[in-house]
Formats: C-alpha cells, sequence, structure tokens
C-alpha cells in the first residue's frame, strides 16, 4: 500500500487489532512524539527468546539511531546491510500524558502518545555518518549540545556502537479524553476523570568541579 509524502504506509503489523480509531499514520505526529522523548525500547529476538532493551536514540528525517556499546552482541549482529543482513527489530516510544479513572475498574485507562517502528536495523560503519548519529542522539537529549562539548575522540568511537533503523513500518497510537464509563454506571459515588502527567526540567546543577567562569548556556537556561 502507497502513502501521501506526508504519512506512513500501513502494512499488517502497524494496522491494530483494537481500538484503529486512535492509530495515525501522520509523519509530522509520529516525529513529534519520537522527539519528545528521551528512551526508547528496542525488541529484538537472541538465541530464539524475545528481549527489549531501554537505550537512547536520535531522530535525521526519517531515519533513527539507537546507541550502543560495541561490545553489545545484537549490535555485532547488526550488519552494514551490505555484507549481512542486518537485525529484525521492533522499537517502541511511549508518552503517558494523563491517568484516566472511571467509576469502574474495567474502564480505568490512559491518554498516552505512542509509536512502534518494524524494521530491520544495520550498524553504522560509515565514519561521517557516525558522526552524524552521534551528534543527532547528544542533540536529541539537548539540542545544541552537540556543539558545545568535546566530540568522541578515536578510542572513544571505537567503543561506541550506532545501528540505524529507516521508518518505513511504522504507526502511531494516541488516547485522549475521560473515561468511558458505561451508562448504567453514571449514577455511581465514585470519582471519575483525568490526572494529567506531566514531565518537566529542574534547574540545572553545576558540577562540583565547575570553573565557576564557565556561564550556564542559552540552550540549558531554556529548558
Amino acid at each position: 500500500m502507497t502513502a501521501a509524502a506526508d504519512t506512513y504506509a500501513p502494512t499488517d503489523r502497524t494496522v491494530p487489532t483494537r481500538s484503529r480509531e486512535r492509530a495515525s499514520y501522520d509523519k509530522a505526529l509520529v516525529h513529534s512524539i519520537l522527539d519528545e522523548a528521551y528512551v526508547c525500547h528496542l525488541g529484538f529476538v537472541r538465541d530464539g527468546a524475545p528481549v527489549v532493551l531501554p537505550t537512547l536514540y536520535g531522530r535525521v528525517g526519517d531515519r533513527l539511531y539507537v546507541h550502543g556499546s560495541t561490545g553489545s552482541r545484537p549490535l555485532r549482529t547488526a550488519g552494514d546491510g551490505v555484507k549481512a543482513p542486518g537485525l529484525p527489530v521492533c522499537l517502541t516510544v511511549t508518552h503517558v500524558d494523563g491517568l484516566v479513572l472511571a467509576r469502574s475498574a474495567f474502564h480505568h485507562s490512559l491518554n498516552y502518545r505512542s509509536v512502534v517502528v518494524h524494521g530491520t536495523a544495520h550498524q553504522v560503519t560509515d565514519p561521517e555518518e557516525l558522526r552524524t548519529a552521534l551528534d543527532a542522539l547528544v542533540d536529541h537529549v539537548v539540542p545544541g549540545r552537540s556543539a558545545d562539548s568535546r566530540p568522541g575522540n578515536a578510542k572513544e568511537l571505537a567503543a561506541t556502537a550506532v545501528i540505524r533503523l529507516d521508518l518505513d513500518e511504522v504507526s502511531a497510537k494516541v488516547r485522549t479524553g475521560g473515561p468511558n464509563d458505561d451508562p448504567e454506571d453514571l449514577g455511581l459515588p465514585y470519582w471519575s476523570g483525568v490526572i494529567p502527567v506531566q514531565t518537566g526540567h529542574g534547574a540545572p546543577i553545576p558540577s562540583d568541579d565547575l570553573d565557576p567562569a564557565v556561564a550556564l548556556p542559552d540552550y540549558l537556561a531554556a529548558l
């Protein structure tokens, strides 16, 4: 199935079996959900058993870069796509926006935004692409930070592995609004509604050994 330039094409793996009305393939929505999170969960099969790892990532256009160590077995097996086929993975990101409390236990829920990506990951081996990926990983956490820190040296780059995953087979799923109580439960004497969940940044805390002459960068003051 083809898709417009601003949407991803649905596939059998990206069309949910429940609550299909909450699914979206809009690129802008998918990108916004990915860009707002810090940690993804990377799932794959190792020795016939499922494994899910939390890790950092960064997005460059329609490509995700996922950080790891060269000692990581799955990253070592994720070939470059030329000499080795790569590693089949499923990557997920989720934001919890609210606790939805209904009058019945059955209808309790969460307001959330999530993205699921299916595909084949490949290890980044090209030095120029590796530096682009590492800058994206740093800037994903704090925009502007890669230009305001020492880049990795040869030893550090040799100890760092990055895999790339193209955003081809991807979908978002979003729930908003209040509880979906059954009509016969509306008269029950239980509170119902939504408790918003928010993530915020505290004031930056300088390291103990920081030179007092080093001022707080504007990009950190704006967090």
